[in-house]
């Protein structure tokens, strides 16, 4: 009997504690080395709870036997699921041989609060209130409790206007951070389910939590604070089975008390500051006494939707020690360099004389005289104060806020004796996204260019996928996230982080349809993102169906893109949009662009921009009505795109195949988004390479060119000018930042350079994630490994790797919902070695260019002979074949004896 499957996970998470949906999915892995491992059908069972489960008895759902090779997003189809229930579920599967596996593991999933009327809590918190530039201390809340008998269940149901920490007896519930998490407050908030039953204990106990300001009442971006609501507040709902068959529910109300304590202020952007001698030391004693307590204020409750954060929340990913001793600098400061551009916050541990008061300032970059750069910091003050109780060695992290930075500064206590600094720690904060991808190569600047990608999607994925972690921004953009999005899905699974971040795109849209440039929204409310912004609403949803078959997030956005591609229309004069004359917000243009060489060539056009990404919707949206079934739809946005491809060539293409403006960014967008036809494809793709050229090999590309120099050159056969624009090693481009020391991607190719400095300071971000779309490329075409969009779920790769600019070898691992994928290359004197790992109930298209008249070898024997190798073809100078599950070795024989 087969072994059964493995890595069992609901809603992508293992045993998820405290769903929101009444209809979770199903994830599993097939256990099958072989060759061309298969599943042809699958059962599932789900029970009440994991004991009815293992007794056999699965009382919620019982699939049958399902013939399928499904094993990813299988909804659950029982009876409807009750809250706060623990559910246990397993499954078996039958192979391509028709023989049936063994039964998995069984795992679990329980459920939240389902329904709200479940919720007996109210909104508390204090009187405190701050301004809109001015902050105050944080409150603590707390009630004390009697337990008449030992917990033998307990759940914890709790969320925030603004941040908490959630405390019982003494200890902290969970290891997360920032909870309840970001969203659009006028909206949605969120809620987190615990099991604190071990926190418990019979007789007295003490619940309380810290609220912090957070998003909703701190500071967000340039626009100051309380741009959704003037206070923090809290909803706590303490659910509790005793042994004696008892059930308690403590809720937060009237009866619950605050006061301030030790955080004087916290806010994201600024900093916190915190007075050690102002501890409360008993304030989670169980103990009712107590000096300073007052009743809580209670809040009628917004109206918003209270949700469940499905997607993963902010913890503590990394530490990072400084690299190398600290440095002196003047004023008695120490200047410590920890190495790596990051986003988080630093836990010291120090002796001090009480009342002393230490400083910890944080920085990307030092300028010239050695100090701390904070220009580009702009108003955000990014500086915490820690004031010592003086008992001994004390130890401090700032619980509420977080820092974009490399350096970091303690000041304050200059020539102080009694002051001695026993260590600092990088704390990197960041979602707790599972990293999924690997991408390395004999090329050394390109093995930290995949670095800087990896490590400016950790700093900037912590809630929403922000531009920049550091200065007065930190804002969802859009267009970041949208041209970025397939490249974050390789190296990290994203599918229930972006699932939350489209829903915040939703609750921004406007009431004409409308999506805003940031999400979420904290701008006005009839907000239009523009061109390249604004279809992230469209991208997104479909390349997360593309990479995980999510399907639902296709249903459940469906709607919203449609109202959205309403609006485009609407908007547009004879398909073109934003036309001439038009008097709204026309867009940001391909932001950053540089400044071609060519004398008279002018931006990008911001109509030819919003027109080329108009048709590009309007092509998904007919692809993803078809994958919905709904084929009217899918004839009406098919003619639609089409008729927007004419109107593009019409105003924008003459017939000698040039596309207005002659600008790199122009051409691509042209070619990249199928709106030429015929030869006119082949006239652009001179001009386009013309363009190239006059730059000497460079991109003169922004945010919206950039992301596509290197595929659609590769796409139109020119992967050889793809290889020498990314390959070089001056400016602008990728490998030029690489060479000034860059550890994360940044804003500008020239925020630092070593003939000029720093950049503009207005807007010179080190830590900003959107060039780094250029991984996508790395993944697909430097290794060879990709996903095949006409069957979405990592259900089909494609093999496709064409070795150029130097390189010796190169490779890419890729941990998919099937299991691990590996495309990997190596130079063997003349000959091309490769590596294929297909996961078990996969396949893979394969496709080597210039193999077409070689002999190419699999373990020794003609691949068209090699087991679970088929369809091998030859045709336009390209080998291309069909792989089955499994692991391959292949020899392409004098592959590098030939002009490439």
């Amino acid at each position: 009997m087969p072994v059964g499957p493995v890595d069992l996970k609901c809603e992508y998470q293992v045993s998820p504690l405290g769903l929101g949906t009444e209809h979770p999915r199903f994830f599993w892995r097939i256990a099958d080395p072989r060759r061309g491992a298969a599943q042809t059908a699958y059962r599932v069972q789900v029970a009440m709870s994991p004991r009815a489960l293992a007794a056999g008895r699965p009382d919620a759902w019982d699939s049958g036997r399902v013939s399928s090779s499904d094993s990813t997003q299988i909804e659950y189809g029982g009876s409807p699921l009750q809250s706060s229930t623990r559910y246990g579920w397993r499954v078996q599967t039958w192979d391509a041989a028709g023989r049936r596996s063994a039964w998995s593991r069984a795992a679990w999933f329980e459920t939240g609060l389902l329904e709200p009327s479940l919720w007996q809590a109210k909104w508390i918190g204090s009187s405190l209130v701050g301004g809109t530039r001015s902050s105050v201390p944080c409150p603590y809340l707390r009630r004390t409790f009697k337990l008449p008998g030992r917990p033998v269940r307990a759940r914890l149901y709790i969320s925030a206007i603004g941040l908490y920490e959630a405390w019982i007896n003494g200890r902290q519930v969970g290891d997360d951070v920032f909870t309840p998490g970001w969203t659009d407050y006028r909206h949605r908030i969120q809620y987190q389910t615990y099991d604190v039953t071990g926190l418990l204990k019979r007789g007295r106990n003490a619940l309380g939590a810290v609220l912090g300001d957070g998003w909703a009442c701190g500071c967000v971006g340039w626009f100051g604070r309380q741009r959704y609501f003037d206070r923090p507040r809290l909803l706590a709902q303490l659910e509790v089975d005793l042994d004696n068959g008892k059930e308690v529910t403590l809720v937060s109300d009237e009866s619950w008390a605050w006061r301030t304590g030790p955080i004087l202020e916290a806010d994201l952007l600024m900093g916190e500051s915190h007075d050690a001698r102002l501890r409360l030391t008993d304030w989670l004693s169980g103990d009712d006494r107590g000096e300073g307590w007052q009743p809580v204020s209670v809040f009628a409750a917004p109206d918003v939707e209270l949700v469940v954060s499905d997607s993963p929340r902010v913890r503590r990913m990394a530490e990072l020690k400084p690299v190398g001793p600290a440095v002196d600098r003047p004023r008695g400061a120490r200047q410590y360099d920890f190495g790596q551009n990051f986003a988080g916050r630093v836990r010291i541990r120090a002796r001090g004389k009480a009342g002393q008061t230490i400083s910890v300032r944080h920085a990307e970059m030092l300028d010239e005289r050695g100090d701390l750069y904070t220009a580009n910091l702009r108003s955000a003050r990014a500086t915490d104060y820690y004031t010592f109780a003086g008992d001994g060695v004390e130890e401090w992290e700032p619980a509420f806020t977080f820092h974009g930075f490399r350096y970091m500064e303690i000041a304050g206590v200059a020539g102080a004796k009694d002051f001695q600094i026993l260590g600092v720690t990088g704390v990197v904060l960041h979602t707790a996204l599972e990293t999924t991808g690997r991408f390395a190569s004999s090329h050394p600047l390109l093995n930290q260019l995949q670095s800087c990608i990896q490590w400016g999607q950790r700093s900037n994925y912590l809630e929403a996928p922000t531009d920049c972690p550091q200065r007065d921004e930190r804002l969802g953009w859009t267009g970041d996230a949208q041209v970025f999005v397939k490249t974050a899905a390789f190296n990290m699974n994203v599918a229930p982080f972006m699932a939350k971040f489209t829903t915040d795109l939703q609750d921004g849209q406007t009431s004409v349809g409308a999506y805003p440039a940031t999400v979420p929204n904290v701008g006005p409310a009839e907000d239009d993102g523009g061109p390249a912004w604004a279809e992230a609403g469209v991208i997104c949803p479909w390349t997360i169906y593309s990479v995980f078959g999510d399907l639902r997030i296709l249903e459940s956005r469906y709607a919203s893109m449609q109202r959205f591609l309403g609006y485009l229309e609407s908007t547009s004069r004879n398909l073109i949009r934003p036309f001439d004359g038009y008097a709204k917000f026309k867009g940001y243009g391909d932001w950053l662009a540089t400044d071609a060489p060519s004398p008279g060539r002018a931006p990008t056009p911001k109509s030819l921009i919003g027109t080329a990404y108009f048709a590009r919707s309007a092509d998904l949206m007919q692809r993803v009505a078809q994958v919905l079934g709904r084929e009217d739809d899918a004839r009406r946005y098919g003619r639609l795109a089409q008729r927007i491809r004419r109107a593009f060539q019409r105003e924008f293409v003459t017939a000698s195949g040039r596309v207005g403006g002659f600008t790199q960014t122009g051409y691509l967008l042209a070619l990249g988004f199928d709106l030429l036809t015929g030869p006119l494809r082949d006239r652009a793709l001179k001009h386009l390479l013309a363009a190239i050229s006059d730059c000497d090999d460079h991109l003169s590309t922004g945010f919206v060119g950039t992301p596509l120099i290197a595929p659609v050159l590769t796409a139109c056969g020119r992967s050889d000018v793809a290889y020498k624009v990314v390959m070089q090693e001056t400016y602008p481009g990728w490998l030029y930042t690489m060479r000034q020391g860059a550890t994360t991607m940044w804003e500008r190719w020239n925020s630092w350079t070593k003939e000029s400095g720093f950049g503009p300071v207005d807007m010179n971000s080190f830590n900003h994630y959107a060039y780094g779309a250029i991984g996508q490329w790395l993944y697909a075409t430097v290794a060879g490994l990709d996903v095949d969009d006409a069957q979405p779920g990592g259900r089909r790769f494609v093999i496709a790797p064409e070795p150029g600019g130097g390189l010796t070898w190169a490779e890419a691992e890729w941990q998919t919902l099937h299991g691990r994928a590996v495309c990997g290359w190596r130079r063997k004197g003349k000959d091309l070695a490769i590596q294929v790992v297909m996961p078990p109930n996969t396949t893979a298209g394969l496709r080597l260019k210039g193999a077409a008249r070689l002999t190419v070898l699999e373990r020794g024997k003609p691949l068209a002979k090699a087991k679970g190798v088929s369809h091998v073809r030859t045709a336009g100078g390209a080998l291309t074949g069909e792989l089955a599950a499994g692991e391959y070795k292949l020899l392409v024989r004098g592959f590098f004896a030939q002009a490439l």
